[in-house]
C-alpha cells in the first residue's frame, strides 16, 4: 500500500463565522437590556429561541460578548466624583507598580495612549480628598513624572461599547443626530 505524503497538509480548522448583521442586532439588543428573556429577544430578532441561544453561546465562546455586567450609579454607591487622570511616566508607563494601582476599585479604566502623556486613568472616588489620596499613591510610583486631573462636572452619556456602526461618518448630517436627553 502506497502512503500519501502528508507533511504539507494543514489540520482541519473549525471555521469561525464572522460577526454578521444578525449578531450585531442581537448584541445591540443585549447591550440595551441584558436581562430580557431569549423568548422576547428571539421574537424581536426573528430567530427561534434555540437559534438565538446558539448564537449568543457562539458570541460568548468567541469572546465577542466578554461579560454581562451591572451598571452601578456612582453617586448612589458613594463615589460621586469622576475624574480622568492623565499620567506622564518614564518609559512606557505600564509597569508592575502601575498595574497594582490599576487594581484599586476606584480605577475603572486604564489606557496607554499616544501623545504627550503615557496613560489615561478613569477614576471614580468619594470626594476631592479621596482623589488627592489617589494622586498621592500615583506620585509614590518612581515612574510617574506628572499628572493632570480632569474632574467631570456632568456626564451626558456613558455607555458600553455599541454593536451598531455608522457606515460613513463623513456622510452624517449633524442636524439629523438625535439630541442627548
Amino acid at each position: 500500500m502506497a502512503h500519501e505524503k502528508t507533511d504539507n497538509l494543514q489540520p482541519a480548522m473549525r471555521e469561525e463565522r464572522r460577526f454578521d448583521a444578525i449578531d450585531r442586532k442581537i448584541s445591540a439588543a443585549l447591550v440595551q437590556n441584558a436581562n430580557r428573556s431569549f423568548a422576547s429577544l428571539s421574537e424581536e430578532i426573528g430567530l427561534s429561541p434555540a437559534a438565538l441561544h446558539e448564537r449568543v453561546k457562539r458570541l460568548r465562546a468567541n469572546g465577542l460578548i466578554k461579560s454581562t455586567q451591572v451598571a452601578l450609579d456612582g453617586p448612589g454607591i458613594g463615589k460621586p466624583l469622576l475624574a480622568f487622570v492623565h499620567v506622564t511616566a518614564a518609559g512606557w508607563g505600564i509597569t508592575p507598580d502601575m498595574i497594582m494601582i490599576s487594581r484599586l476599585p476606584e480605577v475603572e479604566e486604564v489606557h496607554t495612549v499616544t501623545g504627550d502623556i503615557s496613560v489615561i486613568l478613569k477614576v471614580r472616588v468619594a470626594n476631592s480628598n479621596a482623589l488627592e489620596g489617589f494622586l498621592g499613591r500615583l506620585y509614590a510610583l518612581k515612574e510617574v513624572r506628572a499628572t493632570s486631573s480632569h474632574v467631570v462636572l456632568t456626564t451626558h452619556q456613558e455607555r458600553p461599547i455599541q454593536a451598531e456602526i455608522t457606515e460613513d461618518l463623513r456622510a452624517v448630517d449633524p442636524a439629523n443626530i438625535m439630541p442627548m436627553v
